[in-house]
């Protein structure tokens, strides 16, 4: 399902994803619904919007093996599991100490691939992902609180951001195996299951909510993540999980200008100085070359694995690959034999000629093989 190159430039839908999610934490301020029932309808709602769109993608959903239904449903478990602790995080602290702690998520990320897909990542990029990451912690000292709400809702932010790493992680390994729409569907949906449960066993009210909140459900789900976590999915398609995790840097940087323009949140003079710092960490980190499409195999129909492929494809090799390598053992076998052919019948006619005979009496007497095939062992 892996493909070689995107169809557009891939900072352009980096670009309205991280505008995209910037709203997310917004729109969770102005809802008074508990955290667990906004991801609930969150996810469920773009569940919904994506049905009229499932039906060509039918046929690929009923041949998900069950490793790859357990895979996903572990998937939408952690993401799940980062809504509802991100955006209980949200109900204790402000959003640039929210926000910020999010910076985190490249790190675990590049970690995990490396453990765990062995992707390797080149000094520039970790220069660029450092300098980034010292941005959106500066963004957040102006507001990180010594009070115990705010942080317990820091912990909070800690615990969802390691939850979004694993979920990324299993989504960069199964949209190699479904296509982007269908793994975003299972998991969105299966992740707004894990709310419904929840809910249901903590007791927490499905419908006693105003009608402001119900808009701002449905908001959740169009705009930050139809635009914002679909759209990433897809790109897992074309980058790795590091690269999309590490341009969400962008996001302490949106979220605290919308903070300040529609929640009244100031923005201090360490968020103005960490926000440029992120936005050139972002720089470094994409003449780093991250963003380079996957390269095509010289040979027709195959390209090179990633590192985080190699295990998996290690029985699936290329046949085109095969049948070229078959092909040059059979042309420099045929070679071999006729000059050693070659050398058999100089050195016959060379006797031959000492002996001062033409080469049939002497041959009438050797018991042994011609010499057309005695230098050949």
């Amino acid at each position: 399902m892996r493909k070689t190159s995107a169809p557009l430039p891939t900072f352009i839908p980096l670009l309205i994803g991280i505008t995209a999610i910037s709203f997310s934490s917004i729109f969770v301020k102005w809802s008074s619904a508990p955290a667990s029932v906004q991801g609930m309808y969150r996810l469920l709602f773009t569940a919904i919007l994506m049905l009229p769109f499932l039906k060509p993608h039918w046929k690929e959903l009923r041949a998900l093996s069950i490793k790859n239904w357990l895979l996903l449903g572990t998937s939408g478990f952690f993401l799940a599991l980062h809504f509802l602790l991100w955006m209980g995080s949200l109900k204790l602290t402000s959003v640039s100490s929210s926000t910020i702690i999010l910076a985190l998520e490249p790190v675990f990320i590049v970690i995990g691939a490396f453990f765990f897909y062995k992707e390797k990542t080149s000094a520039a990029a970790i220069s660029g992902m450092v300098v980034a990451i010292a941005g959106a912690v500066l963004i957040g000292l102006g507001d990180i609180g010594v009070s115990r709400d705010n942080l317990l809702g820091d912990l909070l932010s800690v615990l969802g951001t390691l939850a979004v790493s694993v979920h990324m992680l299993i989504g960069q390994k199964m949209v190699a195996r479904v296509p982007s729409f269908v793994y975003s569907f299972v998991v969105f949906l299966s992740a707004a299951v894990v709310f419904a449960v929840y809910n249901a066993a903590a007791g927490v009210s499905f419908t006693a909510y105003p009608g402001r909140d119900w808009g701002i459900f449905l908001l959740l789900a169009v705009v930050p993540t139809v635009f914002g976590h679909l759209l990433f999915n897809w790109l897992l398609q074309y980058v790795p999980a590091s690269t999309i995790s590490m341009s969400i840097l962008g996001e302490p940087v949106g979220a605290s200008l919308l903070a300040f323009l529609i929640l009244g949140e100031a923005i201090t003079l360490f968020q103005l100085a960490g926000g440029l710092l992120a936005i050139a960490g972002l720089i470094v980190f994409l003449n780093a070359g991250k963003f380079k499409t996957r390269p095509k195999s010289d040979i027709p129909g195959c390209r090179r694995s990633l590192p985080s492929e190699k295990s998996a494809r290690s029985k699936q090799r290329c046949p085109q690959r095969r049948r070229s390598t078959r092909h040059s053992l059979k042309k420099m076998t045929a070679a071999y034999i006729a000059k050693r052919l070659h050398r058999g019948r100089e050195s016959t006619a060379a006797d031959d000629h000492r002996r001062g005979d033409g080469g049939w009496t002497d041959l009438l007497r050797r018991p042994s093989a011609p010499p057309l095939y005695a230098d050949i062992r």
